[in-house]
């Protein structure tokens, strides 16, 4: 639950931010009229994202154990890279997302209405379902049985995510009140790196169910194994397994697959950190705060 939790609690602010940010800037540009087509783009993204994560949640159900492990090895891998993408993008492009989602309202409205639309489903729409395939891919790993035929609480890290992404709507509409201000620069290099951790975990388990599926070789072939100290049903073995995805008996892909995607992607992520933040102060609240009732 706590690393979905706080998986959908970034992911969550990032789309709340740019609903934020698109109401805000209609509101105070005196264009209330054209809330409606974003608030429609917004409920097609949310529904589209909720029809996917659902696609991928039943789905496979029916096929074949390879068949399913190919899938799950599959989506696994790419959504590592979907949110290490999107982990990079948001440390990049923070201090310009007003401004870019400010002129592309411009343009819609400038056209027709449904372009407006348009905009929402793409803005926010891509951040749900990269938050819907990470979060698959996260769950599975993390209620991944730890022993042989037990059933994996698969409603556990659901609630968890389900949480953030509320905890974030609640968080997001505060900033948009101005009932709060948030050094959203810090909140996101620290979501960041986390996120590259939980990433590198999802990696590890997909190469894992790719090897479970005879696609790539080595699956008896370990690195390590510390089932003798490190008991797989313990509550501590449930936790590291919910947050970092390690498992006691890995195998050597496993490992090198985790320690060449974690090494240069944690220590890239941190330079461009460093770098943006040398760049100037950094930025506090890049939504705006919602406009007086009697503003033009």
């Amino acid at each position: 639950m706590l690393a979905n939790y706080l998986i959908g609690l970034r992911e969550g602010l990032e789309a709340v931010l740019i609903v934020s940010i698109l109401v805000a800037y209609l509101v105070k540009t005196d264009r209330r009229h054209l809330l409606r087509p974003i608030w429609a783009g917004v409920a097609l993204a949310v529904a589209v994202s909720l029809a996917f994560g659902a696609l991928l949640t039943y789905g496979p159900r029916g096929l074949t154990f390879r068949a399913q492990e190919l899938i799950g090895g599959s989506l696994s891998i790419v959504a590592v890279c979907f949110v290490t993408w999107m982990v990079f993008w948001m440390a990049g492009a923070a201090r310009g997302l007003s401004g870019q989602l400010r002129g592309r309202v411009d343009a819609a409205a400038e056209g027709r209405p449904w372009s407006l639309v348009v905009v929402a489903v793409l803005a926010v729409g891509r951040e749900g379902l990269e938050t819907a395939l990470f979060l698959w891919a996260a769950t599975q790993a993390g209620t991944d049985a730890a022993v042989v035929g037990a059933p994996a609480p698969t409603w556990q890290p659901l609630l968890g995510a389900g949480l953030g992404i509320l905890t974030a709507v609640v968080v997001g509409w505060l900033l948009y009140r101005g009932a709060v201000t948030i050094n959203l620069s810090v909140f996101f290099t620290w979501t960041g790196a986390f996120l590259v951790v939980v990433a590198a975990g999802v990696l590890s388990y997909g190469i894992h169910d790719l090897q479970e599926a005879g696609v790539l070789p080595g699956l008896n072939t370990l690195a390590f194994d510390v089932s003798e100290v490190i008991e797989p049903g313990a509550w501590y073995a449930v936790v590291l397994k919910g947050v970092f995805n390690f498992s006691p008996a890995t195998t050597v892909l496993e490992a090198v697959a985790w320690v060449l995607y974690l090494v240069p992607t944690m220590t890239l992520f941190l330079r461009l950190v460093r770098r943006r933040d040398a760049g100037g102060p950094p930025a506090r609240e890049p939504v705006p705060a919602a406009p007086a009732a009697s503003a033009s």
